[in-house]
């Protein structure tokens, strides 16, 4: 039995993908067996997309947090009129 595509890391998952194209791209499959590759291949293209926004949005916090403490150093850079 396939793992369910939500325990798959991004990898695990994309590497899946690539062969359930590759077997649907053959074309040697039976209907039925074509009709199951091509939902494993959507059950995992949607891992892979919720790992990919995933890892978006952890890059928009990173980044955001990098202009954060940016904008404090240069602020604190900043000379006073005293």
């Amino acid at each position: 039995m396939a793992t369910d595509p939500a325990k798959l890391s991004y990898e695990e998952a994309r590497n899946e993908l690539v062969q359930v194209v590759a077997d649907l791209e053959a074309g040697t499959a039976t209907l039925e067996q074509t009709i199951e590759l091509w939902e494993r291949g959507e059950a995992l293209a949607a891992r892979c997309e919720v790992w990919l926004v995933g890892a978006k949005e952890r890059l928009n916090k990173a980044k955001a947090a990098s202009g954060a403490s940016d904008a404090v150093a240069v602020e604190s850079a900043e000379p006073t009129d005293a």
